[in-house]
This record gives structure tokens, C-alpha cells and sequence, in this order.
């Protein structure tokens, strides 16, 4: 992902949080680059029983290697993830990749 917006991420005391732009049902999960300040993830679960969230946690936590919480946005496309005992820096390195 090149230039990862100030915005997608951010420090916060447990780690760092992630402003992600989910794409419910697509063809194949991947982080795939940028929707405005957002991170855009594709998944292909459907949003139902909440199965596209945990997808979207999983896809992150084996890019990451930490533990990654939905913090807020459960129902919508627009979500927030804290990705815990982790720096801004290695984020972004790791999400660039």
C-alpha cells in the first residue's frame, strides 16, 4: 500500500488504531490499498452474523501479527480496529508491504 494516510491510522495507548473501508462478498480477501483516509479490505464473507468483521480481523491480525479488535462500526462498511502492543511505525511498514 503506498503512502498510508494519516488518518487510516493513528497511535493510541494500547496500540494503534485502524480506519478501515470493508468490501463485503468480493472475489478474494485482501487489504487492497486506500478508499479516501480509509484502509480498503475486501473480503469475501458476506456482512451477515457478523461474518465479514471477523474476516476483516483475521486478514489483519496475519498482517499485524497482533492481536486486532472492531472497535466501532459493527453494521457498517466504515469500521475502526485497535491493533494492540504495537507501534505506528511497524503498522505502516507492515501494511505497506
Amino acid at each position: 500500500m503506498s503512502r498510508m494516510s494519516a488518518s487510516a491510522v493513528s497511535a493510541h495507548p494500547d496500540g494503534v488504531m485502524l480506519r478501515v473501508w470493508v468490501v463485503p462478498r468480493s472475489s478474494r480477501s485482501e487489504i487492497s490499498g486506500r478508499h479516501g483516509d480509509k484502509i480498503k479490505v475486501r473480503v469475501m464473507a458476506p456482512p451477515e452474523s457478523g461474518r465479514a468483521n471477523e474476516e476483516v480481523r483475521r486478514l489483519l491480525f496475519r498482517r499485524l501479527g497482533v492481536d486486532v479488535e472492531l472497535v466501532s462500526g459493527a453494521t457498517g462498511r466504515e469500521k475502526v480496529f485497535l491493533a494492540r502492543d504495537i507501534e505506528l511505525e511497524e503498522v505502516v511498514g507492515k501494511l505497506a508491504r
